[in-house]
């Protein structure tokens, strides 16, 4: 990677390190075999990550908008529809074989590759073309929409096998069920957040999840942790061209719109 180009873009290395951790967190909790957990725990990693990036950056970003930069206008999870019970635990246990198998590392990696994508944008935003005190739900839908549009109208794609060898060895550290897995990465936070779901409010949930999470990363020496640190080294021994791309591409089109759109109300 080229000294100007490390230099342009060095604002975006302070939160790459969680960026990539919520990027491989939640593609192993989209393979849960569990209707609706899946969604619910995927909202809950990425939706505080967004928080955290615009809290860094000084940015009021409420849950409505957290919510939206994840799903867009897709109606997310809510914690009472975690009310699964004990039969869905047992149906993932019984598919847990079949659905491993379907766990490929390239299809996963894909997953998280798009999510460090899309983060890493909003980042950019954040760092750069964000005016005012605060971030409407309107505005995040907005910024999703061109979020989505860079990735997906950039040329090439955002190599994923640095994530590929991360999840790969995820996969590897828990051969029981994706649930196991999921909930190793979440500390065990998924499966208390199962047995006490009809005590536990939304805030209380998706809080213990992300407690659970900074542990996991705190401790060097769990599989999150070293998949994290294995991806993050690749990332930065290599050229992103295809992420440069994005990034001006995602930048031309916001300053367009917002040239012929005032910003809305924070």
């Amino acid at each position: 990677m080229s000294t100007e180009l490390v230099t342009r873009r060095d604002y975006l290395q302070a939160h790459r390190r969680q960026i990539v951790a919520r990027s491989i967190a939640a593609a192993i909790a989209g393979a849960l075999p569990i209707p609706f957990v899946d969604d619910w725990v995927v909202a809950a990693i990425l939706s505080r990550g967004y928080r955290r990036i615009a809290a860094a950056h000084q940015i009021d970003l409420d849950d409505r908008a957290a919510t939206n930069l994840v799903f867009g206008k897709t109606p997310p999870t809510s914690v009472i529809d975690l009310a699964v019970g004990s039969l869905a635990v047992k149906l993932a246990t019984q598919s847990a074989k079949r659905v491993l198998l379907a766990l490929t590392a390239v299809r996963r990696a894909r997953s998280a590759a798009r999510t460090f994508a899309a983060m890493t944008l909003f980042d950019h935003y954040c760092a750069r073309l964000h005016t005012g005190m605060g971030l409407s739900a309107e505005r995040a839908l907005e910024l999703r929409e061109e979020i989505s549009r860079a990735i997906d109208s950039t040329d090439g794609a955002l190599a994923f096998h640095p994530f590929r060898k991360g999840l790969t060895a995820a996969v590897r550290a828990s051969l029981k069920a994706p649930l196991a897995l999921a909930d190793a990465a979440s500390g065990g936070a998924l499966r208390r957040l199962l047995a006490r779901r009809s005590e536990v409010t939304e805030a209380e949930a998706v809080d213990e999840v992300e407690d659970a999470l900074e542990k996991q990363l705190a401790d060097s020496g769990n599989f999150l942790s070293r998949a994290v640190t294995s991806v993050e080294q690749q990332l930065a021994a290599e050229t992103n061209p295809f992420l440069e791309a994005a990034l001006e591409n995602f930048d031309r089109w916001w300053r367009a719109r917002m040239a012929v759109q005032p910003p809305s109300a924070p």
